[in-house]
């Protein structure tokens, strides 16, 4: 039996020595793939593609105005509560109902500069670059070319009167400019101050980097609340009533040009009603 066993076991040593020598794509047909992602693990996860940073648009003529601006003026339709602490600054405009895309746009920001108006606007066309922070009602009981400036189909931007000088004398009342959307540039990360009650969750998203604009967000918590979609309820307010309390919570936003950004367990589970959490930006 001696002999049997012995030629079995140089048969054996001859194929795995078979084997080491073929090359490698043939040895890999065989060879499972160890990789955790579709397909119950044999194939390796999905690659990533990573949308590219937000970039200036196109010009686009328009028309712009002021107002007069001053204590409390400068928060409105977009929920920003205080757009001089948030950041904001007076560099602000209220939106046309056709730009404003139903709160969608809050948080924007803009290029201008006035055109084609050498009476009224400043000399060397300098620029102003702003935030979308509000909404410009239509006053149809007016013609768009008088009076109804914020009616659509119109592109109109309403301005603080502090910044409207910067490009046109006041004199001018309502003045042509040419604008362009522009990446946001913000210090720090984005802001999600939490409100409402146990039963009614209401989160205010703002200091928004890159497209400056939110179009959806979702919540996750660390035990029972899974990853939930929030509901805008006007401009960059957000609401649930899905039980966030007691959870450590992540925010994921997606912006209009398609890149989302999480910002992971910014939440202590301790968190109170009424805090602001910083989470990640926007390049």
């Amino acid at each position: 039996m001696a002999l049997p066993l012995r030629a079995l076991l140089g048969l054996l040593l001859l194929v795995l020595v078979t084997v080491a020598a073929l090359p490698d794509h043939v040895r890999a047909w065989r060879t499972p793939h160890r990789h955790v992602g579709r397909g119950r693990g044999r194939f390796p996860p999905p690659r990533k593609h990573h949308r590219p940073n937000f970039r200036p648009g196109p010009w686009i003529p328009a028309h712009a105005t002021f107002y007069e601006g001053g204590s409390g003026t400068f928060g409105g339709a977009c929920g920003y509560d205080d757009v001089v602490r948030e950041g904001y600054g007076l560099e602000t405009v209220a939106l046309s109902e056709a730009l404003f895309n139903k709160g969608q746009s809050c948080g924007a920001c803009y290029e201008i500069k006035c055109m084609d108006d050498p009476q009224w606007c400043k000399l060397g066309q300098p620029s102003l670059f702003v935030s979308a922070t509000n909404h410009c009602p239509p006053n149809y009981y007016q013609s768009s070319d008088n009076g109804g400036w914020c009616n659509p189909p119109r592109h109109h931007f309403d301005i603080a009167k502090p910044v409207f000088l910067k490009i046109a004398e006041y004199r001018g009342g309502i003045i042509p400019v040419s604008y362009r959307r522009v990446p946001c540039q913000k210090q720090g990360g984005i802001r999600f101050t939490v409100t409402g009650n146990p039963y009614f969750n209401e989160v205010l998203v703002w200091n928004v980097g890159g497209a400056g604009d939110v179009v959806s967000l979702q919540v996750k918590g660390n035990k029972d609340l899974k990853w939930t979609p929030m509901k805008r309820m006007w401009g960059q307010k957000w609401v649930t009533d899905a039980k966030m309390v007691g959870e450590s919570l992540t925010f994921r936003v997606r912006a209009s040009d398609g890149r989302f950004s999480t910002s992971w367990h910014i939440a202590p589970k301790t968190w109170q009603f009424g805090q602001t959490f910083e989470g990640k930006n926007f390049r």
